[in-house]
């Protein structure tokens, strides 16, 4: 059975203002993992310690293209290492890594690159998607070709379930299609205002998230893990009102 855990870009202005704080809520909160979007130059033996005495576990970092390269890459595996996470994710790409059907070639070529390495050292690397990857070019689309092209020993996959929806893909078809490639899904809830679509609170908006829930479990997948960008008022207390509502979808 999957855990569920919280995406810190969630929360991201209480997370850079104090770190520790933020995931000692969280765990309060009842959430089982920690997904990090940058350290704030916290000390790796404080920020284990605190994971520890708080028993929330690391569910995985994402981690930019340009500290998953060269010596940068062997410093970033240390750190995780050391704070007792062993999955590395890259977020997105920059627009250059994704013009064209041979961008998206030459940048599958670089994430096997980087999975192997990480896998050479024990640890899991995947890549989150947006709606860009959606994009089709002769007929296949960015996801596609990423994921077409990359080893499945090397890269796997953290599907965001909202960006797929956004771009008009059903994102448990995703799920059937590459199977236990997925290792970590990303939940928030979808609603349309004034033609837009804005991410918001779980059990609020208009996906069927107890069905994905069910197929990511089917799928063993290893992490639910709540992300959302948009908000109506605090961030903390949305964090909150998402963890409640998934244990009553669940």
């Amino acid at each position: 059975m999957g855990t569920f855990g919280l995406q810190l870009y969630s929360v991201r202005e209480a997370a850079a203002d104090n770190l520790v704080e933020t995931i000692s809520l969280a765990a309060d909160m009842g959430y089982q993992g920690i997904q990090f979007a940058g350290f704030f130059q916290t000390p790796a033996k404080k920020l284990k310690r605190l994971m520890d005495d708080k028993r929330i576990d690391a569910a995985g970092s994402h981690t930019g293209l340009d500290e998953l390269v060269g010596d940068k890459l062997k410093e970033t595996m240390a750190y995780n290492q050391e704070i007792g996470n062993s999955l590395l994710i890259c977020p997105w790409l920059p627009e250059k890594d994704r013009k064209t059907k041979e961008d998206y070639q030459r940048t599958a070529e670089k994430l096997n690159e980087i999975g192997q390495r990480c896998k050479d050292n024990g640890m899991t690397f995947a890549y989150h998607n947006h709606h860009f990857e959606f994009e089709t070019f002769g007929g296949e689309t960015g996801f596609d070709l990423l994921f077409g092209q990359t080893d499945p020993e090397f890269v796997q996959i953290e599907l965001d379930c909202f960006w797929a929806t956004y771009a008009g893909y059903e994102p448990t078809d995703i799920i059937n299609k590459y199977g236990n490639r997925i290792v970590s899904l990303h939940i928030k809830d979808m609603k349309e205002e004034n033609e837009k679509k804005r991410s918001i609170e779980i059990g609020s908006g208009i996906l069927d998230l107890k069905t994905l829930l069910r197929v990511g479990k089917e799928h063993d997948v290893e992490w639910f893990i709540v992300e959302q960008e948009d908000f109506n008022g605090n961030p903390l207390e949305s964090a909150r009102v998402n963890i409640d509502n998934l244990n009553k979808i669940f």
